[in-house]
């Protein structure tokens, strides 16, 4: 275990940052002698003096080209540019590359001197030298050897503490001009690696996809996790709380009153996110890129405005700490001129995050970055255990190596934690002591879920509907009843046609419309997982009648699919069952009937379905079985009606979904013979007990709005 920067054999590392200063140097040159070949007035000039123009001409070309000069070395200028990239796919190398591949290679030497795992495993070795030699069969052959051997996972964790160098080699000796300008940034340490070291495909262009304004919103946080979180603060305890929060999207803010009694505040954000590489987390991996390569991103963006929530007064200390990219998000705040004006940032501490080229805009911020030289994300910006670069002297820095050299298990927050806890206590000290002002107890927390961009309101616009209020058996209850998250199934029966006439008779809703002289009758099940009125199950019968006002029922069949704004056609209820007693106490409302209030189960997939009314050893019916192929419609509005002090109700349920039409459905319904129940024998008068369903309309997620049945009048 070392501790901060420095066990390497420096000779090896001053000798590598001299010949990259000497790289430099060689470069300029050419850049010179390059424009003076290229230079308008130059060539202007031959005429006055050809002889010595054309020698001085003649030697300048000369020295950029000759392999023992300059090697081949035009730059700078678009000629000069042009002629250094056909060069480059030619093969051609100058004297300034080869400077800086043999900086690289006694960079390589020096890391390996501080891990013997490097060159004591000659599966490693080979991959290594390959590379450093431009061997480009022998090092994708090594490469494969090695990955079949050990797996991606190893492979990388091994060569972390140079893989930097490792690209750069790479990307300076092949033939791909694209890439040249990230080896030169790598090899000098003078920026962030701007383009990918293998294909040269720009890092921005990448990092820019990750769009939006970022946005913040409160939470809280589960029983469990608040427990968890520290009381005092520290080092150790924001590491724990960053933890603790995970990496779920979400961050968090404390307030800590100091020993000298001011509050303080204190961000502390999580790494990415898992999942897929763009969604609406900043934390994603697009996210996480982006911190690491540009100046303010969604991230740093959403962490702002979370802060600006928190209700910080001008000028209001903070301490900004985060790992992996939330390390990157907050140096990125502390680069924000504007963020620094609004707030005094004092402290910014990064784990494991790849910020070498991060400056904070408030000279007075203290930084400390901590580094393990077997995690990868850190070399993410092309600086590794291998740099030869004081970029920070101002900076607290330790880069260390520890016996778990496992990728990702060694980038994780709680092995970084384990680490500064158990390995590296003059580190944590340190830190600690800097963090002085903020060790005192927390007083205030918050946590936030962070977004690309300000989420729309769940079920928006569908469920954004005015509002009323009417009262309900434990208070008030809102109505429409909003579902955000439901499934629902309709199957379609033949049935009785006398016994559906009688059940008609005295509406006015003319006669049920017929199938092969038989009525049609609706069975309708739905689970209402997430409502505002919490979580319950229905189940509705109802005979399919055209409506008021109607005598034909072959006019029927256009209408049913229209919504429930124009629909006359609906289903007659003539029983239903509930499974909470509060939807009970409403049912006269929504829909005018009067429920059997039973268990209820609803268990519907893409393929099969499941419903059955009443408890285990008390079934009053069950519908079961394979729903058969289907066809993708959109989901249906719902109409019925219902006769209630003779008077006709008419109760809409307006949905959102997709839903599926299954025209050869292979389900049962079964009626309980023993059950007295009044929707039990209804079935079986309609003669259901046992039919198998015409069709089915399935529905496994939709949302709905369900507001009170109004009368209309008798026709």
């Amino acid at each position: 275990m070392s501790g901060e920067t420095g066990p390497a054999p420096e000779p090896l590392r001053a000798a590598a940052r001299e010949l990259a200063d000497i790289g430099v140097v060689i470069r300029d040159a050419a850049v010179h002698a390059t424009a003076a070949l290229t230079d308008g007035a130059a060539l202007r000039a031959l005429p006055s003096a050809p002889s010595a123009g054309c020698r001085a001409h003649g030697a300048l070309l000369r020295a950029i080209t000759n392999g023992r000069g300059l090697g081949y070395a035009p730059a700078g200028g678009r000629l000069g540019a042009l002629a250094a990239s056909l060069g480059t796919l030619a093969g051609a190398e100058s004297l300034a590359v080869r400077v800086l591949a043999t900086s690289l290679r006694l960079r390589i030497a020096a890391v390996a001197a501080d891990h013997p795992e490097l060159t004591g495993d000659p599966m490693l070795d080979r991959l290594i030298e390959a590379a450093a030699a431009d061997r480009d069969l022998e090092a994708v052959r090594a490469l494969r050897a090695l990955l079949r051997d050990r797996g991606a996972v190893r492979v990388l964790s091994q060569l972390a503490p140079v893989f930097g160098e490792v690209l750069a080699l790479r990307a300076l000796l092949d033939e791909n001009p694209l890439n040249d300008a990230t080896a030169w940034l790598i090899a000098t340490g003078t920026g962030f690696a701007t383009a990918d070291p293998i294909t040269g495909m720009s890092n921005r262009a990448v990092a820019a996809l990750d769009t939006g304004e970022g946005a913040a919103r409160r939470i809280e946080l589960a029983e469990a996790e608040s427990a968890r979180l520290a009381t005092k603060g520290s080092l150790l305890g924001f590491l724990r709380n960053i933890s603790a929060v995970g990496t779920t999207g979400r961050m968090l803010i404390q307030s800590v009153e100091g020993p000298d009694g001011v509050v303080r505040h204190v961000v502390q954000a999580p790494g990415m996110r898992a999942g897929r590489p763009d969604h609406d987390s900043p934390q994603d991996l697009l996210g996480a890129f982006s911190s690491a390569v540009l100046a303010r991103s969604p991230y740093s963006r959403a962490v702002a405005l979370a802060v600006a929530d928190y209700g910080l007064p001008q000028g209001a200390e903070l301490a900004l700490i985060g790992h992996s990219a939330g390390g990157a998000a907050v140096m990125n705040l502390a680069q924000d001129a504007g963020f620094c004006a609004r707030y005094t940032v004092t402290h910014a501490v990064a784990v494991g995050s790849p910020v070498d080229f991060k400056r904070p805009a408030d000279p007075r911020t203290w930084v400390a970055s901590v580094t393990n030289q077997h995690d990868i994300v850190p070399t993410l910006d092309g600086q590794g255990a291998g740099g030869c670069f004081d970029l920070h002297p101002d900076w607290y820095v330790v880069d260390y190596a520890d016996p778990t050299h496992l990728f990702p298990l060694c980038h994780s927050v709680e092995r970084y934690i384990a680490n500064l806890a158990d390995d590296l206590p003059e580190a944590r000290d340190r830190i600690d002591g800097h963090l002085a002002p903020y060790r005192g107890a927390v007083v205030r927390t918050q946590a936030y879920q962070l977004f690309d961009r300000a989420p729309r309101p769940e079920g928006f616009p569908f469920l954004a509907v005015p509002t009323h209020t009417v009262p309900g058996p434990e208070g008030p209850v809102e109505l429409p009843i909003r579902c955000q998250d439901g499934s629902a199934l309709t199957a379609y029966f033949t049935a009785d046609a006398g016994v559906a006439a009688a059940l008609l008779k005295g509406t006015g809703l003319g006669p049920a419309v017929r199938v092969a002289g038989r009525a049609v009758v609706a069975l309708h099940a739905a689970w209402n997982r997430r409502t505002s009125v919490g979580a319950y199950r229905e189940l509705h019968l109802g005979v399919v009648v055209p409506g008021p006002w109607r005598s034909r029922p072959v006019l029927v069949w256009p209408d049913l699919p229209r919504g429930a704004d124009r629909r006359r056609s609906g289903g007659f209820l003539t029983g239903s069952v509930v499974d909470t007693a509060a939807l009970s106490a409403l049912a006269p409302r929504l829909w005018g009937g009067e429920p059997y209030l039973a268990p209820l189960e609803f268990d519907l997939t893409a393929r099969s379905v499941r419903v059955a009314v009443g408890a285990p050893g008390d079934r009053l019916l069950t519908l079961r079985g394979r729903l058969g192929p289907g066809l993708p419609v959109g989901d249906r509005d719902l109409v019925g009606y219902a006769r209630a002090a003779d008077t006709t109700l008419r109760s809409c349920v307006r949905t959102r979904g997709a839903a599926r039409l299954h025209p050869v459905p292979r389900l049962r319904l079964a009626v309980e013979p023993r059950s007295a129940d009044p929707l039990a024998r209804r079935l079986r008068e309609l003669g259901l007990d046992g039919a198998r369903p015409l069709l089915c309309l399935s529905a496994t997620t939709r949302q709905t709005l369900r507001d009170a049945a109004v009368p209309v009048p008798a026709p």
